[in-house]
């Protein structure tokens, strides 16, 4: 078996810059760029080249020579194994500076678009315990550390409930405590791992696909109701019932309280009935005056704080008159379409996922909105011709896709609708500017307005204004 040669280790490298996934990037004196975990802008680090590839080489920090000025400690115990908060070594003034600078290369190297104008990024009020939904695996092969692998102390105990260790879909590694949830919820999680070991229930394996806990879902809202979802991979009635009702006797905030018994192959709960034990089967977000239930397989943002002030950008950006007719193209819950119903004559919601359009009109109804309509399906085969004129030609589209950015066909007929203003909000400049780069030639961009939405993440979200070019 042929093995990939051992790469010599890169002394005193300069970091200059941030690549994807957060990691810093270096050049060797020969030209060599070098993608490298755990390094910022700023730093002077000894690196262990890890993998060759064509055009670049990855490594890790082996040694720090010189620390960056923006480097700090980071908070939490598990900062580097569990993949998440990659930047919670960086200070958050400079986070917030090179989440501007990745919108601003994104628009100007991929958009190809040229004096725009940059309203300086909003960054969070908090950035720690911001997050309202966070999602933990069982595992009956706990992650090991280096210390603990080479160690003499024999481990008895290789259970875990936590995250998946980065490229490593079978290892988890244990949390005691996340920095990004509220309190109440670590509380829980641990709770809930202690008793499953003293009343020996077995976690989950995902090699032998064996086991009975499997997944753990915890959702908060801002006002203090929180849900608790149990994944179990078989049914096992005493034991499920004995876990569940402990629960609700120890935590009487526990607002609703459900599980899945799930046998599948993989641990994605959108095709499984979902059984409410105790409680509500939704909890309840507030936003403004609008509210919104949120179920287990509802999509709401998951910094509901920092959320509403992305809206009230957007809205305030939008300028509707109340003669004015709104598509909010990807409307998932409806939230942004409800948030700008108020400031308009019509607003219509599309949106792929059925479950999301259903509490999308129920949430309108609670709401009192009478001027908000919602329709399903794919955005390709709904934004048709034909539905432009059963709706009516809009005057502003909203346009919030997923990661991947809006399908070429889907940008194609926004330029065939031809609306006065597009309002385009990405979390991936990258696919954002790749869209932006196709609507320029009709469109000029107003204003490009970052939103810190995930501090400590490398993660960011931008509104574009974008109106015809006369």
């Amino acid at each position: 078996m042929r093995r990939n040669k051992p790469q010599p280790p890169i002394e005193k490298l300069t970091i200059d810059g941030i690549a994807q996934k957060g990691k810093g990037v270096g050049r060797t004196p020969d030209g060599q760029v070098v993608f490298v975990k755990g390094a910022i802008p700023g730093d002077i680090v000894s690196v262990t080249v890890q993998k060759k590839r064509r055009r670049h080489l990855e490594g890790k920090v082996s040694n720090i020579i010189k620390a960056s000025p923006d480097r700090i400690e980071a908070v939490c115990d598990h900062f580097g194994v569990c993949g998440g908060c990659s930047w919670q070594h960086m200070s958050y003034e400079a986070q917030l500076r090179h989440k501007q600078t990745e919108v601003n290369e994104a628009l100007a190297r991929i958009g190809g678009l040229e004096n725009v104008n940059y309203a300086p990024i909003i960054g969070c009020e908090e950035t720690f315990g911001y997050r309202n939904k966070m999602e933990f695996s069982f595992s009956a092969r706990r992650w090991l550390s280096f210390e603990e692998i080479n160690g003499d102390n024999k481990i008895e105990d290789r259970t875990a409930l936590g995250f998946h260790i980065p490229g490593m879909w079978d290892k988890i590694v244990d949390i005691e405590h996340c920095h990004i949830q509220p309190d109440l919820p670590n509380k829980i999680r641990n709770e809930i791992k202690n008793y499953a070991r003293e009343h020996k229930l077995s976690f989950y394996d995902a090699r032998e696909q064996e086991g009975f806990l499997r997944s753990l879902m915890l959702r908060t809202t801002l006002s203090g109701e929180l849900m608790v979802v149990i994944q179990f991979f078989h049914e096992d009635k005493a034991a499920q019932t004995g876990l569940l009702t402990y629960l609700k006797e120890t935590f009487s905030e526990i607002t609703s309280l459900q599980y899945i018994i799930n046998e599948k192959g993989n641990d994605t709960i959108y095709d499984q009935e979902i059984h409410c034990f105790s409680g509500t089967a939704y909890i309840t977000e507030k936003m403004g005056d609008l509210s919104f239930r949120i179920t287990p397989k509802a999509f709401y943002q998951t910094n509901p704080a920092q959320a509403e002030v992305l809206y009230a950008k957007a809205l305030e950006m939008a300028e509707l008159k109340p003669t004015d007719v709104v598509y909010d193209l990807y409307t998932g819950l409806g939230t942004i379409a409800q948030y700008v119903a108020h400031a308009c004559k019509k607003v219509v919601g599309v949106e792929s996922v059925p479950d999301a359009i259903v509490a999308a009109k129920e949430n309108a109804k609670r709401n009192k909105i009478d001027n908000a309509t919602f329709k399903v399906g794919d955005m390709r085969k709904v934004f048709t011709d034909s539905f432009v004129k059963r709706y009516n030609t809009p005057d502003i589209v909203i346009t919030d896709p997923p990661r991947d950015g809006m399908h070429k066909d889907v940008v194609e007929q926004l330029l065939k609708v031809n609306p006065s203003k597009i309002l385009y909000i990405s979390c991936n400049p990258s696919t954002q500017a790749r869209d932006l780069a196709m609507l320029k030639d009709v469109y000029k961009v107003e204003l490009s307005q970052a939103v810190d939405m995930f501090p400590h993440t490398q993660h960011v979200e931008n509104i574009v204004l974008l109106s015809k070019v006369s």
